[in-house]
Parts: structure tokens; sequence; C-alpha cells
């Protein structure tokens, strides 16, 4: 699969145009002697708006969603990792219209559109009506998701569906953006592919669009005031009756580093290479130097990144697989002998007071659920051995002994959309009042959802589930994959204290438009609070 997409990346990489590039000639980039006439070539004209969502999807992106939650912080230590402070604002809820990271999800988006735009214009002028058809409706099945994406961010954005234009466009409502993303999803479907594997891993199918269908019925209330809980369970069991997925047997081969179209539930995912397609550094920024040995890593990880520890205790289910996605206690070696880190007694504890500051000691490391500040101003918790071990870390997008070591960038692919999360959007849809159905003979209560998930896991039963515990069960499946603060949102709980986050302003539900773009477009006005 990841050779089929490198295939179309090379050719992404010779045609991406900026997204701020809104005029250039579609025409200068094809001819009829090189125009796309096959299966492979219609994949590598399209390759850009692939190439632009492994960009910054797992990077970025990723930390929008996710270090504004309680699944991920990174704190300073030492003044390390405070980079101007722009993952403290993220963690406090304190970020503002200059956010670096507000401008810089926000161009990743827009330059997903504007590139779907313009293959789009492209693909219109194919001869062939079948391979253009199917073409188009890839296209514009993957500018649907950027738009939502946009939509669930920034709430208010401009919807534009033409490349070339250079007059300013104008904003939608999100519930214009809403029924726009509803509206294209619905008329691409009956053209979209249904084939599952390799070939459609990474691409969007009927599947696909059924999910991402059920994702914005089930967050409707967020996104538009109205609820839609009927139509999320319909999605699902269209889904469900066409049988193409099953929740793979282990759970922790879904995000290996050998992870691809052989997982039997993912039915959307973003491949990643770490030479050819980049962007997935979970190893990189979130474990410890000295794991190395433990993990066979061909560089050093950094020790920027960590879980808070309140949701590491939702990882408490006898028997749960999931519980082993953390590392969280003194560590041992991969044959079972404590790793050791020599220091001093200074060296291990800052404030240590002592009468021998200097005195060499081997301490075993040990990763810490507290994390404890040392200057609160710059969420600061000090760069001594225990700070650096302070956090627990994920192992969850496993550590790959064969992640490029100049950049670190991993081979994990990254789940979008699973059929694990279409069991329990259909569960939670039930739960908050849709009838239960029947897929293939079965009645599918809410129980009978969670459980299948429970099951695969090893965890035990659940009877009578409700919506908070639900949410805990969606926080434990769908830990670090960039589901939080959507989840936390739609559960009215993205204002509660966690970790060094005191702040519950319900405006910051939805990020500011960045500063620059106001600045271009004057037709844009700013979110509510910024």
């Amino acid at each position: 699969m990841k050779n089929i997409f490198i295939t179309g990346l090379a050719a992404g990489l010779t045609l991406f145009t900026a997204c701020t590039k809104l005029d250039v000639n579609v025409e200068s980039e094809y001819n009829k002697d090189n125009f796309p006439t096959t299966v492979d070539g219609f994949i590598a004209a399209a390759g850009p708006i692939y190439t632009q969502l492994s960009s910054l999807y797992a990077v970025d992106y990723w930390r929008m969603q996710e270090l504004s939650t309680d699944e991920a912080i990174i704190p300073a230590r030492d003044g390390n990792y405070d980079d101007g402070g722009q993952y403290r604002f993220l963690h406090l809820h304190t970020w503002t219209k200059d956010h670096p990271t507000v401008k810089s999800v926000w161009q990743w988006a827009f330059g997903g559109v504007n590139t779907c735009n313009r293959i789009i214009a492209i693909f219109e002028k194919a001869q062939d009506p079948v391979l253009r058809s199917s073409a188009l409706a890839e296209a514009r099945a993957m500018r649907a998701l950027y738009y939502y994406y946009l939509m669930d961010l920034y709430g208010k954005v401009p919807i534009i569906t033409s490349f070339g234009s250079i007059t300013q466009p104008e904003q939608a409502s999100r519930e214009e953006v809403f029924n726009f993303i509803e509206k294209e999803l619905k008329e691409v479907l009956p053209l979209l592919k249904t084939t599952t594997g390799q070939v459609s891993y990474s691409k969007p199918t009927k599947w696909f669009a059924f999910a991402l269908l059920e994702k914005m019925y089930l967050n409707s209330v967020v996104y538009t005031g109205k609820p839609r809980y009927v139509e999320t369970v319909a999605m699902a069991d269209s889904v469900l009756a066409g049988g193409k997925y099953q929740l793979d047997g282990d759970y922790i081969s879904i995000f290996a580093p050998d992870n691809g179209p052989q997982i039997t539930e993912t039915i959307f995912a973003i491949p990643y290479d770490g030479n050819a397609i980049r962007g997935n550094q979970f190893s990189r920024f979130g474990l410890h130097p000295n794991l190395v040995n433990k993990y066979s890593l061909p560089f050093r990880p950094s020790i920027a990144m960590s879980t808070i520890g309140s949701f590491y205790d939702k990882f408490n289910l006898p028997g749960d697989v999931r519980n082993n996605t953390w590392l969280e206690g003194p560590q041992l070696e991969k044959d079972g002998t404590p790793i050791l880190i020599a220091t001093t007694n200074k060296g291990l504890d800052n404030d240590y007071s002592g009468s021998e500051p200097d005195k060499k000691i081997n301490w075993q490391l040990t990763f810490s659920k507290e994390l404890k500040l040392k200057k609160a101003a710059t969420m600061d918790i000090g760069n001594d051995e225990l700070a650096k071990a302070a956090g627990v870390r994920s192992i969850k997008y496993y550590p790959d002994k064969n992640t490029e070591p100049i950049d670190r960038n991993s081979n994990n692919d990254v789940p979008v959309l699973r059929l694990a999360d279409v069991l329990m959007m259909k569960a939670e849809a039930i739960l908050r009042g849709a009838t239960p159905t029947a897929v293939n003979g079965e009645l599918q209560t809410a129980d009978v959802l969670v459980n299948k998930i429970r099951t695969r896991v090893h965890a035990p039963a659940v009877s009578n589930i409700t919506l908070d515990e639900l949410l805990e069960e969606r926080a434990r499946e769908f830990a670090w994959e960039a589901w939080r603060r959507n989840d936390l949102i739609r559960y009215d709980k993205f204002e509660s204290s966690w970790g060094f986050k005191t702040d519950n302003r319900t405006f910051n539900r939805i990020y500011p438009i960045p500063v620059d773009e106001l600045t271009l477009n004057p037709k844009l006005v700013q979110n509510p609070g910024y």
C-alpha cells in the first residue's frame, strides 16, 4: 500500500500548489500528452491531496485536538520545550488569534481544500467517464474531510469550491458548512468504491462516507443545534450491514509500525513512511532517551510529551490490553533487568537538601503520574531526572526500530476512522435517544455494541452502560487518536479542570480565526471571545 501511495506522493510533490496561490493556471500542469488516462495515472494525479493530509495531521492538527484536552501535555522542563508557550497555551486554554498552531492548521486544512479544488478542475476534463466519475468522487470526499476539520475547529469558514479565483470568499455559518459537507458526501456516495483492503486503505470509500456522516450526525447538536441521533444509527448500520470490516483481534497491532491494509477494522488511515511519507513523530517526542535499548531505537527520543495522571487512571479495567499502551512506574530493559541511570543525588532531584548532593547513584528509570510545577508562569516542571521521567508515556503507536534516524519519522500508519468508532458512536446515539436496531439478525443495544469492544480487549463486560461510562470507554479505546476534544465538547466537559488547567470559558470550544487571515480577507468575522 505504501508503495502505491508513494507513487502519488512523488507526483504530488511536483504538482503541489501553496494554499494562497489561487490563480495558478491548471492547464500549466497537464496537457493532452500527460493527462491521466489510467487508474494509476489518476492515483498519481490525486497524490497532492493525500500528501497535504499526512503533512500535519499527526503533528499540528493532532496537537490542537489533543494538547487542549486531558489526554496529552507538553510541559516546559527548565525552559526546554516551551517554544514560546505554544503548548502551554493549548493546555491552559489561553490561546489567542496569533497562536502559531491555530494559524498552521488553518493553512493546512485550506491548503487541502485548495488542492482538492485544483485536482477536481483537472479531473473534470478527463475523457474516460468511469475513471472521471470515480476520481471526482474521491476528490470531493476528501474535500469534505478537510471541511469537516475546519468546521470542527473554527466553526464559521468560507466555502470554496472552485480553483483559480482571486475573489475573497464569503464566510459561511457553521451550519452552512455542515450542510455543504453532508450534501457533498451524499452526492458522491453512489460513486465511491465499496472495495476494501490494499487499494482503498487510505482512500475514501463508500464506508468512509458513511462513517464520516455518522461522526457529523452524532455531533450535530454541537455543529447545528439539532439532534440527528436516528441518522447516526442509520449511518452506522450502513457500515455494519456491509460486512466489510471486523474488529481486529489484536488491539496493539492496529497501531504497530507494520500496520496497514491487513488491519481488518481500519476504514480510513493515513499511511506514514519514515523516509517518504513523513509526519509521524510520536516516538520522537513522547518517550525517554533511556528507552533506546529497550525498543532498539536508532535515535534518542525526547522527553517532551506525556499524558496527565487523571487520564491514565481511566485505564483501570482488569485484563484490559489497552492498559499496556502506557509506560508507568519502574522500567525494565527487554531482558528484564532494570533500566538504570547514572546520576547524583542532586541530579536526580534538584530539591535535594541532604549532605551528599554530588554522591553518585544509579537510579531506576521510573515514570510517575505526578507533574510537579516548579515555575507556574511557564508551566515548567524542571529538568532533573525525576522531572524528565514525570508523566506517563504512551506506546500506543509502538516505538519503531526502523524509524528514520535523522528527523525521527516513524512508519506507523495513523487510523482516522475505525470500526470500533462506528460501534461506539452508534451506542452513544442509542443512549441519547435513538432506537436500537438489528444488523444481520442481531439486536444491537448500547451494551451489545460496547461489549464487542470489551471482548476484543479482554476487559469485563458492561451492563446498563451510561453516557458517562461510555465517555470513559471512548477515552480508553481512542486515546491519542485525535478525538478527545471532539468528545469532551459533545459531553459539555471541555470546560472541566485537568492538569494545570482551570479555565472554563465556553468560547474556547471553537478556535479563533488566525489574525493573518483576518487581514488578508476583510470578509471574515472573528469568532466570539477572541
